[in-house]
């Protein structure tokens, strides 16, 4: 129930992960494309080993506990807030990733055909 709540980062990178791989994976040509596939069985066992890790986190702080309630009880103060400040830059990111991705996408092409495009753009 908690995996769905944790893993919102994991799962906003399905939006535009997926299409980054393959870009850079095709400039390297046919033998590039062919890593796909094992770089996602790679990406599938972390998810799987995430989601054991979020088991055993739920199981020891079952009223709720952060990265920087977990990180403070088991390694110290400065390790919660390295592990706090990581997940905040962590957040951020993926909110500029995902508006950048959002606003490029705006560009490719207007849902109407023949409508103006639009006259306030999304980003840059």
């Amino acid at each position: 129930m908690a995996l769905p709540v944790l893993s919102a980062d994991a799962l906003s990178s399905v939006a535009y992960g997926p299409e980054a791989m393959l870009a850079v994976l095709v400039l390297a040509g046919s033998a590039g494309l062919g890593y796909s596939l094992p770089i996602g069985a790679v990406i599938a066992l972390l998810m799987l080993a995430i989601g054991a890790s979020y088991r055993q986190t739920i199981k020891a702080y079952p009223h709720g506990g952060g990265s920087y309630i977990v990180a403070s009880d088991n390694l110290g103060r400065v390790p919660g807030l390295v592990a706090a400040a990581g997940l905040l830059m962590d957040y951020i990111l993926t909110v500029a990733v995902s508006v950048a991705s959002g606003g490029g996408g705006r560009r490719v092409g207007h849902p109407v055909p023949g409508a103006p495009p639009p006259s306030q753009p999304v980003s840059g």
